[in-house]
């Protein structure tokens, strides 16, 4: 049943994406923690007055002005431009041209990030607009990490490394930062024990890597299941680099996070693939942790957390 849910995520997913003139082959993604902030922030803020400045709309504009470069000072630029009631294309003339382009780039890569959604806890249900997407890393546990995308890496093959290492604890749970179906699970050379999650609108694929020997994942979860943001999904370790299962080749502990964006279902395995830098995602989302307690019949997670925004397209999947 569970692995029929992933098949029709996929197939629907197929069916109501807008179909495209050209699919967007790459994406480099550089905008920096502060021009996200501000332009999340900004968003978050307007959300419910009559004019709404979205931070796409707000990130796209600067990106064109920049060629993706979002410096914070084209962001502001951006932000004030927008909240004068002026449209992208008055705003940017010729350079209109790309604005397509970085608009769909940047929804891809930030589409699950901020939202509708509900929190409910034995006071009842509290539905927010904001920040709905959760750091990979539960609360009350500490790590470090720096900006390390494309750092060279050289078992099995010389590559560039495609994603943000976590430092922590050993056994330090990690979450699910978006929702989505379970597309991968299990051993993986380089990876180790990992968890690849697809989010519900089929655009992003959230790698977790190097889990933790032995008890790589939580308890019960398998391939075709349905996750929100912020479910426990396993803990950090450093199994990887090696053939053989259940191998501690890694020599930090850590956990290996990374982002693909799938334009074209062509993209998902192949010589093309499109991972984008993590490390500013990262830091945006370390004030907003899921909190995962452990108690005699396992680890919970005290409060149910809905995708308000997912929330017709989950239930269509159920039903079917």
């Amino acid at each position: 049943m569970k692995r029929r849910i992933a098949i029709l995520v996929c197939v629907i997913a197929v069916l109501v994406l807008p179909v495209k003139a050209e699919t967007i082959k790459w994406v480099d993604f550089k905008v920096p923690y502060e021009s996200l902030k501000y332009a999340m922030d900004t968003d978050i803020v307007t959300a419910e007055q009559e004019c709404h400045i979205r931070w796409i709309d707000v990130l796209a504009v600067a990106g064109c002005r920049t060629g993706g470069r979002c410096d914070l000072q084209s962001v502001k630029q951006a932000t004030k431009e927008l909240s004068d009631g002026k449209s992208p294309q008055e705003i940017l003339g010729a350079l209109y041209k790309y604005f397509s382009y970085y608009h769909t780039a940047y929804s891809a890569v930030l589409g699950g990030i901020l939202g509708n959604y509900a929190v409910e806890t034995k006071e009842g249900r509290k539905s927010e607009y904001g920040l709905k997407a959760y750091s990979p890393i539960a609360a009350g546990y500490g790590y470090s990490h720096c900006s390390d995308f494309g750092n060279s890496r050289s078992f099995g093959f010389a590559r560039k490394h495609l994603g943000n290492d976590l430092m922590g604890s050993l056994g330090t749970p990690v979450v699910a930062v978006e929702g989505g179906i379970v597309e991968a699970m299990g051993w993986n050379r380089y990876g180790g024990w990992r968890i690849g999650i697809r989010s519900f609108d089929s655009k992003r694929y959230y790698y977790y890597a190097h889990l933790q020997k032995d008890k790589p994942f939580a308890d019960d979860l398998e391939v075709g299941d349905m996750v929100q943001a912020g479910d426990l999904l396993g803990f950090m370790g450093r199994t990887g680099y090696s053939d053989k299962e259940n191998v501690n080749n890694i020599e930090t502990v850590h956990l290996h996070f990374g982002l693909q964006l799938i334009f074209d279902e062509k993209q998902k395995e192949c010589n093309s693939e499109i991972w984008v830098d993590v490390y500013p995602i990262v830091r945006l989302l370390n004030t907003h942790r899921s909190t995962i307690r452990r108690t005699e019949n396992g680890w919970e997670r005290p409060y149910k957390f809905v995708d308000l925004d997912e929330q017709n397209f989950v239930e269509k999947i159920k039903e079917k």
